[in-house]
């Protein structure tokens, strides 16, 4: 797997798996949403991209099967089935609507994310557009590559966090995010406070003028949003 953030959403009604799920995940470096069922889940892949999903089957109303059924008609991003010991037929039939793997519970956090990189390492390279390039005027953010180039071509570095906050507003560039909004996506010890401090050094990265940005602006009492050319 490559070193560049990779953002997972956990699909799970169970409250307690979900929040041990999202900090462990976030502590081997991965970006986490979480929803509590199917319909919550889709709202966020009408958000934004992610590179893997782990749905449990055993869900109140539209089950993980029912989920997986529908997202497979447009979306091919891997999925992991969580499922009950002893659940042959729910294992079978998650493989055939699409699954790429399954977990019984109970299981141990760290076969989850040695799963997760053993998928990841044979998902097929997306495709390159000039889509998924975001003309920041001096520099070039590529979401695929998680690269950000001046316009010579040279490499300008930057931090995992300062990847995942790209990621997150070049997803939905013109879209105003919360400080909140950002500090729960982002996990690893973020806080609303410290996404101000990390936009503020992106911005002396691909800013002409970083007290008065024209790509990464603050919408006053509201969030930030990203803007490309």
């Amino acid at each position: 797997m490559s070193s560049e953030v990779k953002h997972i959403l956990v699909v799970d009604d169970d409250t307690r798996l979900r929040s041990l799920l999202q900090r462990f995940l976030r502590e081997n470096d991965f970006l986490v949403s979480v929803a509590k069922d199917a319909a919550e889940a889709r709202r966020f892949l009408e958000q934004y991209r992610f590179d893997l999903l782990i749905v449990d089957i055993m869900m109140p109303g539209e089950s993980g099967l029912e989920f997986l059924a529908k997202l497979r008609q447009d979306n091919m991003v891997p999925v992991i089935l969580l499922t009950a010991m002893g659940e042959t037929a729910d294992r079978i039939a998650g493989l055939e609507e699409g699954a790429d793997d399954y977990l019984p519970k109970p299981f141990e956090p760290k076969e989850l994310v040695l799963r997760i990189k053993n998928i990841l390492k044979r998902a097929p390279a997306v495709k390159k557009s000039e889509s998924e390039k975001l003309d920041l005027g001096l520099c070039v953010y590529d979401l695929q590559k998680k690269e950000l180039l001046t316009r010579q071509g040279n490499v300008v570095h930057i931090t995992p966090v300062e990847q995942a906050l790209l990621g997150v507003l070049g997803a939905k560039t013109g879209q105003v995010f919360t400080r909140e909004k950002l500090s729960e996506l982002l996990g690893a010890g973020q806080s609303p406070r410290s996404i101000d401090v990390q936009i503020t050094r992106l911005r002396k990265k691909i800013e002409r003028d970083s007290k008065n940005p024209r790509y990464l602006q603050t919408v006053r009492g509201k969030g930030y949003m990203l803007l490309p050319e």
